[in-house]
């Protein structure tokens, strides 16, 4: 697993191939296994494919109030990828566990898939932005209420180029500390 997150880098530019449900059944059955207190399993992934790309990025236009050449680069955004992948956050009233936390356990699943996915040979990126929770996006991921989108993997096939260069990695001796 050290080895997985050491290597893997974000891929901003990808190919049209993508992984299929099975795949990505198989891959999320791992992912599923992080930290969930009380187990509730407080996600949930959507594969947005196809037209269903194009839709979100007409909802993130209109949730940004875009019009004309900055609406069209908006609704572009989702189709970089042949493969989005909606990371869901599922939060419900919990005696034990606040919402953060389970949207902790959310994110926990998708840091864990993408690492998955780029140690299957998948190119893929994180996205997030100020408009992932409108509710314009939210009716286009056909969320329920207590839902709310985290962030899409972009997923797709990686180019015959060069890996791109893993950026410097945080001082780490700045960023621990032990109390005795």
């Amino acid at each position: 697993m050290r080895e997985a997150a050491l290597a893997r880098r974000s891929w901003p530019e990808v190919t049209d191939a993508a992984p299929g449900d099975d795949e990505l059944r198989d891959l999320l059955e791992a992912a599923g296994r992080v930290a969930d207190h009380a187990s509730l399993a407080p996600w949930r992934v959507i594969a947005v494919r196809g037209d269903a790309r194009a839709r979100v990025g007409r909802a993130l236009a209109a949730a940004a109030g875009a019009e004309g050449a900055a609406a069209e680069k908006l609704a572009a955004k989702p189709l970089r990828a042949p493969l989005l992948l909606a990371i869901v956050a599922c939060t419900r009233p919990h005696p034990k566990v606040p919402e953060w936390e389970q949207d902790a356990a959310a994110a926990g699943v998708a840091h864990l898939l993408s690492l998955l996915l780029d140690e299957a040979g998948w190119g893929v990126m994180w996205r997030t932005g100020p408009l992932t929770r409108h509710p314009l996006v939210a009716d286009a991921h056909h969320l329920a209420p207590g839902e709310h989108l985290l962030g899409w993997l972009y997923v797709g096939g990686r180019p015959e180029r060069v890996r791109p260069e893993r950026r410097v990695g945080p001082d780490v001796a700045q960023r621990f500390s032990s109390l005795a």
